[in-house]
């Protein structure tokens, strides 16, 4: 079946990005602390031992490798070439399947998985509505999906969403470079400006300062090869789209999700429904 929700420059890019950064070099206490957050809002209770779901947009499987010892099956899916990368850091994790295949391509019969998740990668999907249909689909009733998407800066203030909309004209130049020159450009980027405005954050925090409106403050914890490959992520990816919290709650209700939940702490937005009863 041919895949028509689908960016193919922007598949290409984050199989690439995989690829050069697989995550092993990522601090296992960071990769923990960066999970914690996403899942914050997890309902883990609600599941059972014999639970199987899906990692929508595994990349290179380090959320999964964390979630995989928490359930019976995990489904790891992805359309680029980051399913081999998540592959080999799955080897130990026998209850892994893999399948390389799109978001409206799903290879997993409708109402049978007892969970979902897709973090960070429906805002890099053209129609981001249908994709969150699709894999709603895939959940037994009742069962919980959570999701990141990159939020609109609606609680933000109005110079934080300048700042953002300068960048922009950054990324529409870099994300369209060759891959290399684009890997460089980003890597350069982390140094002089994520890595400075990160420890800054950091400085001003220890002197008692609020720094939640610094302009990359929440990397002021992060390891610098988390700082790069986020740069990497952010500069070098063409398709990118952000919403606000009520637009989000929209598409999650239009979706068939109910008792919706967000995170109240970064990153933002992360929220919790569950397929209608």
């Amino acid at each position: 079946m041919i895949s028509k929700n689908i960016h193919t420059k922007t598949i290409n890019g984050f199989g690439d990005e995989w690829e050069r950064f697989d995550q092993t070099q990522l601090p296992s206490e960071e990769h923990q602390r960066l999970f914690d957050a996403y899942f914050s809002i997890f309902p883990w209770n609600h599941l059972t031992k014999n639970a199987q779901g899906f990692d929508l947009g595994c990349g290179s499987g380090r959320w999964a490798k964390l979630v995989a010892p928490r359930v019976s099956t995990l489904h790891c899916i992805d359309p680029s070439s980051a399913i081999e990368v998540a592959k080999k850091n799955l080897m130990g994790q026998a209850n892994c399947l893999f399948h390389k295949a799109s978001v409206d391509n799903i290879p997993l019969q409708d109402s049978t998985m007892d969970f979902g998740y897709s973090l960070g990668v429906l805002h890099h999907i053209p129609d981001t509505q249908a994709a969150l249909d699709s894999c709603v689909k895939k959940l037994k009733t009742g069962a919980p999906f959570l999701v990141y998407l990159y939020y609109a800066f609606d609680n933000r203030p109005l110079w934080f969403r300048s700042i953002w909309k300068f960048s922009e004209i950054f990324r529409s130049i870099i994300s369209r470079m060759p891959h290399n020159l684009r890997y460089a450009t980003s890597q350069v980027i982390a140094a002089i400006i994520y890595l400075p405005l990160a420890k800054l954050s950091l400085v001003l925090e220890k002197i008692g300062l609020n720094v939640d409106n610094t302009p990359l403050s929440a990397y002021r914890h992060c390891s610098f090869y988390t700082m790069r490959t986020d740069a990497l992520d952010r500069f070098g990816t063409q398709l990118e789209q952000r919403f606000t919290k009520k637009q989000i709650q929209q598409m999650m209700e239009l979706a068939g999700l109910e008792n919706i939940q967000f995170s109240s702490n970064l990153p933002f937005w992360c929220a919790v429904g569950y397929r209608k009863r």
